[in-house]
């Protein structure tokens, strides 16, 4: 479930940035250094990713393309990962990943409600 979250989390990110970058028309130097920076860390596959994402070395309307298509198909990707999501809460609930019990220092409602309602009953009647 958290794991699902966190892919959730940078698809919508994702997408955000997408949404940024087309209205442009063209991608800022920063922009195209900070994306090929952060692709071409990945172990083994970052400088093909880096190739690939530019449509060669540049940053032109190849680029536009793929950025528009990402943009594009990221919402119905979101949309899935938010069912799974769901899918995932309603079968195993919430925890945090540590696994630790967040139940610890909880106490029932129950104590507090019963002696609010019977010394409110008692106030009434006296």
């Amino acid at each position: 479930t958290w794991n699902i979250g966190i892919i959730l989390l940078f698809a919508v990110m994702a997408t955000a940035f997408m949404g940024y970058v087309l209205p442009w028309g063209q991608m800022s130097f920063w922009g195209a250094t900070v994306i090929t920076n952060l692709l071409s860390a990945i172990p083994y596959i970052g400088t093909t990713l880096v190739e690939w994402i530019w449509g060669g070395f540049s940053v032109d309307e190849a680029t536009l393309t793929r950025f528009f298509a990402f943009h594009f198909i990221l919402p119905f990707i979101i949309t899935a990962l938010v069912m799974v999501h769901l899918l995932f809460l309603h079968e195993t609930g919430s925890n945090n990943p540590s696994g630790i019990n967040s139940d610890s220092d909880k106490i029932p409602f129950h104590p507090y409600f019963t002696v609010k309602d019977i010394l409110g009953f008692l106030l009434l009647i006296s």
